[in-house]
């Protein structure tokens, strides 16, 4: 049997081994899966509306391709869990939402939901009695439920597809909030009927042991069920029996009981995930919420509930904490209610107070991990006049928008953190913890904080690897198991409505002690990128600890989830940080792990990485969105149903995403033109320049439009393009990619420059360093200290820090130590940096806050003078000290001759700007001047003095230099000079200013202006700039008398954007509020925010509220208008130059506006438009897809300008978590051709969406569903997935095949060929859905129209195949091809007619045309040159050959199409041998043919009576004529007068007893002999002695001949035992190329009656002289003694 073609291929994921009838019910459900959600109430209706599509399982051992398709429906069992289930599935919406809130928004589903515990005790009894109205309504559910108790037993209930049919009377429901008589008022509400089936699969588990525990399980479960316990209602029950017994329900109970139905499917949904998780990988599955516990508002005295449901193999153990305190039941007995049944746990609080406001939280824990969810309730306390009827004790749920949060009182809350975590160091492998004690003030206990964790600025979840605490009063946060990963500084932050603290320390964690001394350190922060279904990128991190040797590569391992066995991706490390894994089974999930290795040996494995699904990602987004059951590890795939050939087209957007010197990764997208079915790729290559393509993919074709290609040469260009494959072929290529070297596009990066150390505190050094130049992907930086002297460097940080500054902890106070620093990519690590500059560890002024003295101001310069004051300006320190500068200090000296005096003190006070006026200086007297900058640490150095300046009235006319000339915002191709205008302004008013520019290193008399015309603002962004390059600028002042002095000018500055450089963001939020967002990640502890508009310090704050948190800015405005136009700016102060700008002009102002209005007054996105598609049951699906919905998005359906509702015809279906909205119905009418409608609205947002289907466009639609619905019939029974084709084996023969699906065992398959069926001699057993038929030797009488037909008690299909004509001609040009290629190479054979040579071949057909070539010309046959086929032989036989026939014969095989040759050269030695072995045949040919020889006549015993006359004759042979003698009993024996001996005509032989006596017996022998041989024949005569007449007796008579078989000898010619003695089959006729004629000297062999009823006598050759060749091919002449007709062909 031939394997499947890939295309038709299942992934089988169950053994058919494990099947076991009495576990027929326990898990059906989840063997199929439903695509919709179960029941959709709409504000009060019981309409009930649930997708008809489902999803197909997988499993090829259960069920085939398309049997797969069959629906599950729920069956119910018995009443679960009442509203406290039904919870579980509601919308969240509450008793008191509703009677507040009337907005059309509310939950369609609230009110069956909200109803209190006691008219569900009302409700559940009166189902319970049998209300007659009840039982006649509820009797198909009863039904269904019957039939789960029984097992389902009945296999018609397991095929037959059940629909759920709607109530035809369903109305919306009103408000809750009505009067207790309204409430229980009697209407005609009518309750929906639920029927259902149930499909079992048993036997998943693998050993007996595992089937009788999840049997003990499910008859546990079925029992429960059925005798009622375990069901949940409130304990507070009043009934009557008026109640119970009334004929027609209120809509109260109804609604109830439509909870219950619902709640009752959620419990059966559980108790089946619980049998699935019994699977027969036996993976344990980590606890997963499956709903988790929602939050509640309440009022005092009243009861709550919160509900989870948890999925998790073994069974989780739930806990509940009330803020993280464990809530112990015995401590407040009747306070606290906790159940667990059956995966649902619930925490029930009975008369709630104030005190009660609190978070909880539901921990789940099994082996496999925790996980915990969260709610919170707020308990409110009513102040006035309520009604008593609302306060009633029941369990009700609020939104959370009415409790009360800290918002808006954030000035009342003080939060200190005491007894803090300091700065931590642990090893991979051990636990650490961190703990800090937060006291907040005041206390109030309706207000808990929220307490969140960071690392390294990113928010901290609980996981197995993480944990956290919260006890009131203390956090903490504990890692488990520490790893690398786990490095970087940790900040806890509390947060109390808006208003938040925080507190921050660093963790180090070092490598674990190697197993291998000298081997690196572990790799880290392993991560899965690009996945896809067959192939996924796995990207690390390189360790700062190498081992003292150099890294040679990495090892990569993967694991599929829930097994244990890791399996090596790599044959030899790479050293690159990225690989891509392929190979991967598509659906399966796989963790990563990886090694690194050098000389010395490999390092211990990283942490796993993140579960991974080998899945399209469009796959697995649909599985996010719709998660079908608890997590299983594994993700059954199914592929869809192949459709009819259409041939894919070239694949889109090819290209090279990744090259090293290992690999090249390929991106493609798929093409458009590929049919239904899924599409394979194979990968071509050649080297560039070439059109040489080679297929990459050689074996199996990859799934995943992304491939990485291995085995390239290094530094070769290659070219690659793409095919895609399905079941119809192979389609066109991509374009060609364009020429790629194979080399690594990234390199590893320089050194870092610039390594400079400051002191911090007594233990601790901060470093700076600059990053390397052309960097690319930096991932981080390792730093590495060294004690002076030591020569031992030791890893500071082993996770890489991104930035380039880092505070290096746990050093020796007093030590002088030196850093480096290397940068990282995924290509490697760089060289270490060059050693920084020895710094002794000491604290640093300011209590180890990096705070120190200024260093000097410089560049003093005088912007004014008169006769009695001068004013200075000078620049900032290059060094602050690590805080903002407080003011300045000035001193002044006089210098008179050239000397210099002493120094006076200008001011006692010190001044913030850097300008200022000396008072009270001699006129004409020279004077030099000093500043000093202070700080927090106190009063910097003083600056060197500055050159001498004269006191004297300026009287120029133009004006001064401009000052305090500063750049900010610097990027790598512009920036921003600021200025102030000059102090002296001249004799005019300013006009404005010029700005000159030159490069740094360049000479004085290149610059340049800026502007050409004067500025009359004091800023300038100035473009332009080449990255990289360093520049220097000045400003000069301009009026009416012309340009006045320049000013300073300003440091060096190097056009570049630094790494971590942010730009301020504009935003629009959801209330259509404008503001400017930006963001700083390297403040200090001193750093602020500073806004400025146009570069002016905004000072009016009418129109801008401008807030900062953390490193966060928000500047918004009030309302947006022209006078808000300018250039917004920020600077952090405290930091290397961070700031960003934004420009609002008028554009900018009208979309930003327009945004807003959109904000205010939003539409619903749609991600696609309404549109309509033919479900596989013939169903119409209208559908659209929103791009987010939120939980109160509602649709309205609209056909032809009047609503149209959920009930028989319409189901309707809005999937907020998708944004899927869709309606679908069962079939099209005349009557439904128009216009279809959705409209949404989503709280504020609004959309709609139509499709018009009218004339033919609707009449298409119509009958394509009338032609699917058909089709879907015609595959509820056996049918052809494929239909009847065509293979030709390896063996020539020809297979008819097909596919075909939905079989059981009583499915019976017939064929037939021209009406006639053909027996097939064993029934077929359906394997893999394929059936096959095999026909040997295929030939013309095989042509004719075949058919096969499927058929069972469901129904039948058929397929035909015609093979006439051409299709026959097809058929045999590909046998013949077959045949063609199975010819075995030319041998030479030497017979006594001349020399053969032959090929063979499978068999023969005649269509198969044979040619012959000697010499490179066509053979002309004749008599003595001819050709032939015998049996599967093929050959050419050359007679009496000749030197003219040496030379190279080629054999020539057309199969109507192509032709394939087959070469022997006969000459040389070939020739020679075969010519001599032709002349040694020869003779013993005609040695065998004229050899002596008894032809027959003689029996092989003779019975006679003594006294008859015998007589006996024979026919010999020979050429020359043989002589002839008689032995008796081995003695020679002669003629006498009783025996008489005559032999005449030189053939005949006669032997004659007159009359014959006792001494008559004896054995008899005639020997014939000539010179060619000898032959002896015996015949023994046995004379019985009787009285009585003598009769003459022939030796033919059968009365008294006794025959009995000949053994036969030859002397020159016997053959060896064993050996073949012709290698012509025998029954094989032999074809001739030319007719052959007898040869008439040839004498014939005579028979006689005798003859043929015996057998020919043994003769022995005693001559020796003649021989004969073994395996001398059958002629002519012997067919024609065997009775044969030789068949005869010309070529």
């Amino acid at each position: 049997m031939m394997s499947l073609p890939f295309y038709q291929r299942h992934h089988e994921h169950y053994d058919r081994a494990y099947r076991h009838k009495a576990l027929q019910s326990t898990v059906s459900q989840y063997q199929k899966e439903t695509k919709s959600k179960s029941a959709v109430y709409a504000q009060g209706s019981t309409a009930y509306a649930r997708g008809s599509a489902a999803y197909r399982h997988a499993s090829a051992s259960d069920f085939s391709l398309d049997s797969s398709a069959a629906y599950s429906h729920s069956s119910s069992a018995a009443y679960s869990h009442g509203s406290s289930a039904y919870d579980l599935d509601s919308a969240g919406y509450s008793y008191g939402s509703t009677a507040y809130d009337h907005s059309a928004a509310q939950s369609k589903r609230s009110a069956a939901y909200s109803l209190d515990s006691e008219s569900l005790s009302k409700s559940s009894a009166a189902y319970s009695h049998g209300s007659e109205s009840i039982n006649k309504l509820a009797a198909a559910y009863r039904l269904g439920s019957e039939a789960y108790s029984l097992g389902l037993k009945d296999s018609n209930l397991m095929i037959e597809d059940q629909s759920y049919k709607m109530s035809p009377k369903a109305k919306r429901a009103k408000q809750n909030l009505v009067s207790e008589d309204k409430e229980n008022e009697a209407t005609d509400y009518s309750v929906p009927i639920f029927t259902g089936r149930e499909v079992s699969i048993s036997g998943i588990t693998d050993t007996e042991e595992e089937r009788i525990k999840e049997s003990a399980a499910y008859v546990a479960k079925r029992n429960l069920f059925a005798t009622g316990e375990g069901v949940s209602v409130s304990k507070v029950a009043k009934s009557t029996s008026e109640e119970e017994h009334r004929e027609k329900k209120s809509r109260k109970i109804a609604i109830r009981e439509s909870a219950e139905r619902v709640a009752l499917k959620k419990t059966l949904e559980e108790t089946q995930a619980f049998h699935k998780k019994l699977n027969q990988d036996k993976l344990l599955h980590a606890p997963e919420f499956v709903i988790e516990p929602r939050s509640h508002t309440i009022w005092e005295k009243q009861n709550v509930k919160f509900h989870c449901s948890v999925a998790g193999w073994p069974a989780p153990r739930v806990t509940w904490y009330k803020n993280n305190v464990p809530i112990n039941v015995q401590t407040h007995p009747g306070k606290y209610i906790i159940e667990s049944r059956y995966g649902l746990h619930s925490l029930e609080i009975s008369t709630c107070d104030f005190d009660d406001t609190a978070q909880y939280r539901a921990s789940a824990m099994n082996v496999k991990g925790e996980i915990s969810a969260y709610a919170s309730l707020v308990v409110k306390r009513y102040k006035g006049e309520i009604d008593a009827s609302l306060l009633h004790a029941g369990t009700v749920s609020m939104p959370l928008g009415f409790g009360i949060t800290p918002h808006g009182y954030a000035s009342r809350f003080e939060i200190r953190f005491v007894d803090k975590f300091d700065v931590a160091f642990g090893r991979e492998g051990e636990t650490m913890s961190l703990g800090c004690t937060v006291v907040i003030s005041p206390d109030i206990k309706r207000f808990k904080p929220d307490i969140e964790w960071y690392r390294n600025g990113v928010l901290i979840t609980p996981s197995k690897w993480v944990q956290m605490h919260w006890s009131g009063e203390r956090a903490s946060l504990t890692l488990t198991h520490a790893n690398k990963e786990d490095e970087g500084l940790y900040t806890l932050r509390v947060v109390m409505g808006d208003y938040y603290e925080e507190y921050s320390s660093y963790v180090f964690v070092r490598d674990a002690d190697a197993e291998i001394p000298g081997a690196p350190g572990a790799p880290l922060d392993v991560q899965c990128l690009d996945a896809n279904k067959d192939y996924v990128i796995v990207s690390w991190k390189q360790p700062a600890v190498d081992g003292g040797n150099p890294i040679l590569g990495y090892f990569i391992d993967r694991c599929e989830v829930g097994t244990t066995h890791w399996t090596q991706c790599n044959e030899t490390p790479v050293k690159f940080a990225r690989f891509p894994v392929t190979g991967l089974i598509e659906g399966r999930s796989y963790i990563f792990r990886v090694r690194a290795v050098n000389k010395a040996g490999v390092s211990l494995p990283s942490r796993v990485s993140e579960p991974v699904a080998a899945l399209d990602p469009a796959d697995r987004a649909r599985l996010r969105s719709h998660p079908s059951a608890p997590w299983t590890g594994q993700i059954i795939v199914t592929e869809e149903e192949p459709a009819e050939g259409v041939v894919p087209g070239p694949p889109t957007d090819l290209q090279v995403i990744e090259a090293t010197k290992n690999y090249v990764v390929l991106s493609w997208k798929p093409p458009g033109q590929r049919g239904h079915e899924g599409i394979m790729y194979f990968v071509e290559k050649c080297i560039a320049g070439t059109e040489d393509w080679q297929r990459v993919n050689t074996e199996i074709p990859v799934k995943s439009p992304r491939f990485a290609v291995f085995d390239l040469a290094e530094r070769k260009s290659y070219c690659f393009r793409v095919r895609c494959c399905n079941s119809a072929g192979i389609g066109e290529p991509s374009e060609a990619t364009e020429a790629t070297v194979v080399d690594d596009k990234l390199d590893i990066p320089k050194a870092p420059g610039r390594i400079m150390p400051t002191r911090n505190t007594d233990t601790s050094v901060v470093v700076t360093w600059t990053e390397p130049p052309d960097a690319k992907e930096l991932v981080g930086y390792y730093i590495e200290s060294s004690v002076v002297g030591s020569g031992r460097w030791e890893p500071c940080n082993n996770n890489p820090v991104k930035g380039t500054r880092f505070i290096c902890h746990g050093l020796i106070n007093g030590e002088k130590y030196i850093f480096r620093v290397r940068a990282v990519n995924a290509a490697g690590l760089s060289e270490f940096s060059q050693d920084s500059e020895p710094i002794e560890v000491q604290a640093a002024i300011g209590g180890g806050l990096l705070h120190a003295a200024p260093s000097p101001p410089y560049d003093i310069m005088v912007l004014e003078s008169v006769r009695d004051s001068m004013v200075l300006g000078w620049k900032q320190p290059k060094v602050t000290g690590g805080t903002e500068i407080t003011g300045y200090y000035v001193n002044y000296r006089e210098v008179v001759d050239g000397v210099p005096g002493k120094w006076m003190e200008a001011n006692i006070k010190a001044i913030s700007e850097r300008a200022y006026r000396i008072q009270n200086l001699k006129e004409n007297m020279v004077y030099q001047f000093q500043v000093a900058a202070a700080n927090l640490a106190g009063v910097g150095t003083p600056s060197l003095p500055s050159r001498p300046f004269k006191c004297e009235e300026w009287t120029i006319a133009v004006p001064g230099p401009p000052h305090d000339v500063t750049y900010t915002e610097v990027r790598k191709d512009s920036l921003v000079l600021l200025w102030k205008q000059p102090v002296y302004t001249g004799r005019s008013p300013i006009a404005g200013y010029y700005v000159d520019m030159k490069e740094t290193e360049a000479k004085e008399e290149h610059w340049r202006s800026v502007n050409e015309k004067p500025l009359q603002k004091k800023f300038l962004k100035i473009g332009g700039l080449k990255e990289g390059v360093s520049y220097v600028f000045r400003v000069r002042a301009t009026n009416q008398a012309g340009v006045g002095k320049p000013s300073d000018v300003t440091d060096p500055v190097v056009a570049e954007t630094r790494p971590g450089t942010k730009e301020m963001v504009v935003d629009v939020d959801d209330n259509g509020v404008i503001s400017l967002n930006f963001e700083c990640d390297q403040m200090s502890p001193d750093s602020k925010f500073v806004w400025s508009k146009n570069y002016e310090p905004i000072e009016d704050d009418s129109r801008l509220n401008i807030d900062a948190k953390g490193g966060k800015s928000k500047a918004t405005f009030k309302d947006l208008g022209e006078d808000d136009l300018g250039i917004y700016s920020c600077v952090v102060t405290d930091t290397d130059g961070v700031s960003a700008s934004h420009t609002i002009d008028e554009e900018e102002m009208k979309r930003l506006l327009a945004l807003s209005h959109e904000r205010k007054f939003p539409t619903v996105p749609l991600a696609s438009e309404l549109a309509v598609e033919i479900l596989e049951k013939g169903e119409v699906r209208f559908w659209l897809q929103a791009e987010k919905l939120s939980g109160n998005a509602k649709a309205n359906f609209v056909f032809n300008d009047k609503e149209i509702f959920n009930g028989e015809k319409y189901k309707m279906k809005v999937d907020q978590k998708t944004g899927l909205v869709e309606m679908i119905m069962d079939k099209l009418e005349d009557k439904d051709e128009g216009t279809y409608t959705f409209q949404l609205q989503d709280g504020k947002a609004t959309n709609q969406s139509s499709l018009v289907l009218i004339g033919d466009v609707f009449k298409k639609l119509q009958d394509e569903a009338d032609f699917q619905r058909k089709e879907w019939h015609r595959k509820q029974g056996p049918h052809f997935v494929d239909k009847l084709g065509w293979e030709v084996t390896d063996d020539c023969n020809v297979m008819l095949k097909c596919k075909v699906a939905n079989i059981k065992k009583e499915t019976h398959i017939v064929w037939y060929k021209d009406d006639r069926e053909i027996m097939v001699d064993e029934e077929h057993d359906f394997k893999d859905g394929v059936c096959t038929l095999l026909i040997s030797e295929f030939s013309k009488k095989d042509a004719g129209t075949y058919e096969v037909i499927l058929k069972d008690d469901r129904g039948k299909d058929s397929s035909e195949l015609k093979l006439k004509d051409t299709a026959f001609a097809d058929l045999m040009n590909e046998v013949c091809r077959r045949i063609a290629l199975s010819a075995t190479d030319l041998k030479i054979q030497s017979t006594a007619e001349g020399i053969r040579l032959y090929s063979y071949v499978t068999y023969y057909v005649e269509d198969l045309r044979v040619g012959w070539v000697h010499n490179d010309t066509q053979i002309r046959f004749t008599d003595r040159v001819k050709t032939g086929v015998t049996g599967e032989q093929i050959w050419l036989q050359i007679n009496e050959p000749t030197p003219q026939d040496k030379g190279k014969y080629t054999m020539e095989l057309f199969d109507g199409k192509t032709g394939h040759k087959k070469t022997v050269d006969l000459s040389g030695r070939a020739f020679d041998e075969a010519f001599a072995e032709f002349q040694r045949l020869k003779q013993a040919a005609i040695a065998e043919k004229n050899r002596a020889r008894v032809l027959g006549g003689l029996p092989d015993v003779v019975t006679i009576q003594e006294g008859k006359a015998l007589n006996l004759s024979c026919t010999v042979w020979g050429d020359p004529t043989p002589e002839v003698s008689w032995l008796k009993n081995e003695k020679s024996f002669v003629s006498d007068a009783n025996c008489i001996l005559k032999f005449e005509s030189g053939k005949n032989v006669s032997f004659t007893i007159s009359t014959v006596s006792t001494l008559d017996s004896g054995k008899y022998s005639i020997v014939v002999k000539n010179k060619y041989g000898t032959e002896t024949s015996d015949v023994t005569v046995i004379v019985i002695s009787v009285s009585g007449q003598t009769d003459t007796v022939q030796g033919h008579d059968q009365n008294n001949i006794t025959v009995s078989k000949k053994k036969k000898t030859t002397t020159a010619s016997k053959r060896k035992e064993g050996e073949k003695k012709d290698f012509i089959k025998p029954h094989v006729e032999e074809i001739i190329a030319t007719e052959e004629t007898p040869d008439p000297n040839e004498i014939p062999p005579v028979e006689t009656e005798k003859d043929t009823k015996s057998n020919q006598r043994a003769a022995k050759m005693t001559d020796g002289k003649a021989a004969v060749a073994e395996m001398v091919p059958q002629s002519t002449e012997s067919l024609a003694r065997q009775g044969k007709k030789p068949l005869e062909k010309k070529p």
